[in-house]
């Protein structure tokens, strides 16, 4: 017998070719697909209501006799119809409505309605019922199941969903819906949850009795759903374990630390590496020194110093005769990188490039030359750096910046750029952005974790105070105060729309407004709209304090590191997420001086807002934040939809089945040990043709 994922959505009755496409619009292709399509929400149409007992704000199901039916015309023209039972009457009104619909409604006609009440002008209503007429003697039955409302598009109705289902439900038995779970693999806790066959669970999700428990669906907590959604995070993580795999049978250079250069590259430091740097240092040494590519995540918060770890594991590429290349989401961040590892490695003799992709013409044909012939032996710069014309000499190790700011996609195009058919880079990813340890179990199954959780010595807490937009002369005072001193600040413009042009307007407005106030003041400007000589020349004149106060929009949000800056300014903080305040947070206290940062925010705030603002001024602990971010904006919000637009769950949830993920890592396991035969079939099911990383 066919099984249902290999049978198309035309086997069913009244598919034909335009419903076909309709359906594949929303990802459905086989009977299966409309099995895993579930609903949102549902509705009781299992009992009738009396008129008499209707409560505003909720739906109910009503019959009776229609009374008079009329057009009014008033704010808007409707057609309202009055129905009647023993216990009452109610009001339907039609905002929308045809000459055939009104002529329809006539006195005395039975009908049968089901909508949402609302108190209105004539006392109760239901707008835009569904409804339908009865016959006179023979009494129509009740559904029987709760009532589904799913995921639909244009040209799709619910009640052409619903039939669809209803004849896929037909379909669906043990013989052609496979389960994919061995039983005997599944841990204790989970029984319960696995002793509801495949079939039984999409049977209850889609016709839910009337008794059944709403409150636990609207949760996702019932075990119909809670079944599926193992099934469904075991898939991504499935696929994140093969993609793994599929890397590791790949050969990778072998990297050897070289102790001499080793010592004289630390012993140039200005500073001594913490117990933390130590001990990742040593952890990634040992991954690049053997031939298995090295796939590693590097966390640590704003600070903490992850680029002097990475300078080292680029050392120790270059001193095995490889190239190391580090890629950067910005050129601000860039720039930064080129000049720290210009300092740290010029001494050495070793030779670094930068790539952007504004370079152009007989500059960009140098640096592209030096790469190739392996005179440039480090290699910084941006997305530019996987372009098709880059060509690498003999690339040994790929080092990401800020991963988060890249798509999947991109962190392992440059693998391509390795040094053979059957070579791969080994490749560190960085971020300042700490991950929820969640997010990480799910999102980077394929990577090795490596945590720095030291600051360096000396490092000063940062004081964080909200203060609201009447009180902006005392912030100007605090500016002036502190510029005074000797020190130097940052004003960060906040945008809600996603614009590099009104960005950009807002902090010129911003500066010009600020010079005005603060004519003793030598103030700059930085946004996304400046070319980048005149950002790199407004950086580094704060950074060689010939500014006293930086007017700048989000761009300077990672790796500009000023430790003469003692306070952050950011307006409407209400509008950026906790992860990226914090980065920005992190911009001052990186010198031995108390730092403070003041969010000037518009009132009246939201409730969210006020928790938001408030946990930034509990903690500076990067981790802690992550976490309550995840809680309050979601993943997508986390991580950025280029992350979690890979991830596409339809059923789970992660933060609400976070507690699956330990058991899932366990039964991945074993699957793999024991049962490879059906890793393919169960990502195929959730993840249909699209496995998420594939080959590039």
């Amino acid at each position: 017998m066919t099984t249902l994922d290999q049978t198309p959505v035309t086997a069913l009755r009244g598919i034909g070719a335009q419903m076909r496409d309709k359906l594949a619009r929303i990802g459905i292709t086989t009977v299966q697909d409309i099995l895993f399509h579930l609903p949102l929400r549902y509705m009781d149409r299992t009992r009738l209501t009396p008129i008499g007992s209707l409560q505003p704000n909720s739906d109910a199901v009503i019959e009776g006799e229609i009374k008079g039916a009329d057009v009014v015309f008033g704010r808007r023209r409707s057609l309202i119809c009055k129905v009647q039972d023993n216990t009452g009457v109610v009001t339907l009104r039609f905002f929308h409505f045809g000459a055939a619909q009104r002529s329809n409604l006539t006195t005395g006609a039975k009908i049968r309605c089901f909508g949402e009440v609302r108190r209105g002008s004539a006392g109760l209503e239901l707008y835009h019922p569904e409804y339908k007429f009865l016959a006179d003697h023979t009494p129509d039955p009740m559904a029987q199941y709760l009532t589904p409302v799913y995921p639909a598009s244009e040209g799709l109705t619910q009640n052409r969903l619903r039939t669809i289902a209803t004849q896929a439900l037909t379909l669906a038995d043990a013989s052609s819906l496979v389960e994919l779970l061995p039983a005997q693999i599944v841990p204790a806790n989970f029984k319960n949850t696995q002793q509801t066959s495949l079939s039984e669970a999409l049977q209850f999700l889609h016709q839910p009795p009337a008794d059944a428990p709403v409150e636990l669906l609207a949760q996702g907590q019932h075990p119909a759903q809670q079944r599926l959604a193992l099934e469904e995070l075991l898939a991504h993580h499935l696929s994140l374990q093969r993609l793994r795999q599929e890397i590791r049978q790949h050969q990778a250079p072998i990297l050897l630390v070289e102790p001499s250069l080793n010592t004289q590259f630390l012993d140039h430091l200005p500073f001594t590496l913490t117990n933390a740097q130590q001990q990742v240092s040593k952890e990634i040494a040992a991954d690049i020194a053997q031939p298995i590519p090295m796939l590693r995540l590097l966390q640590g918060d704003v600070g903490s110093g992850k680029t002097v770890v990475a300078a080292q594991a680029a050392l120790q590429a270059v001193a095995s005769g490889y190239q190391a290349a580090l890629m950067a989401p910005t050129e601000i961040l860039a720039e930064q990188h080129r000049l720290n590892f210009e300092n740290w490695f010029s001494p050495l003799n070793i030779k670094v490039a930068w790539l952007t992709g504004k370079q152009k013409g007989k500059a960009r044909a140098a640096i592209l030359e030096i790469i190739a012939n392996g005179t440039a032996q480090l290699i910084i710069g941006t997305h530019a750096l996987f372009q098709d014309d880059v060509i690498f000499h003999k690339l040994g190790l790929t080092i990401i910046d800020e991963q988060h700011r890249f798509g999947v996609h991109q962190r392992l195009a440059l693998r391509e750029k390795g040094s053979g058919a059957n070579a791969m880079p080994h490749q560190l990813i960085m971020t300042a952005t700490p991950i929820p340890r969640t997010l990480a179990m799910s999102v980077y199954a394929d990577l090795d974790f490596s945590v720095i959780d030291e600051l360096p010595t000396g490092r000063q807490p940062i004081n964080t105070v909200a203060i609201p937009d009447q009180r902006r002369d005392e912030v100007i005072a605090r500016i002036r105060a502190a510029c005074s001193d000797g020190h130097q600040a940052y004003w960060v413009c906040t945008l809600i729309e996603e614009s590099d042009v009104l960005e950009a307007q807002a902090a010129e407005v911003t500066a010009d407004e600020l010079k005005l106030l603060l004519p003793e003041l030598r103030v700059g400007l930085v946004h996304g709209r400046l070319k980048a000589v005149d950002k790199t020349r407004a950086m580094d004149a704060f950074k060689n304090a010939e500014l006293d106060l930086l007017i700048a929009t989000t761009v300077i949000e990672v790796g500009v590191d000023v430790p003469n800056a003692s306070l952050m300014i950011i307006e409407n903080p209400e509008r950026l997420g906790l992860a990226q305040l914090h980065q920005l947070r992190g911009r001052v206290g990186r010198g031995h001086i108390a730092s403070h940062c003041v969010l000037i925010y518009a009132t009246p705030l939201s409730q969210r807002s006020k928790e938001r603002i408030n946990i930034l001024r509990q903690t500076n602990d990067g981790f802690i934040i992550a976490e309550q971010d995840l809680k309050l904006r979601g993943p997508g919000e986390v991580l950025g939809t280029r992350q979690t637009g890979e991830l596409n769950l339809r059923i789970a949830d992660l933060e609400r089945d976070a507690h699956l993920l330990e058991s899932i890592k366990a039964i991945a396991a074993e699957l793999m040990r024991d049962y490879p035969q059906t890793i393919s079939p169960i990502i195929r099911r959730w993840l249909g043709e699209k496995e998420r990383y594939g080959q590039v």
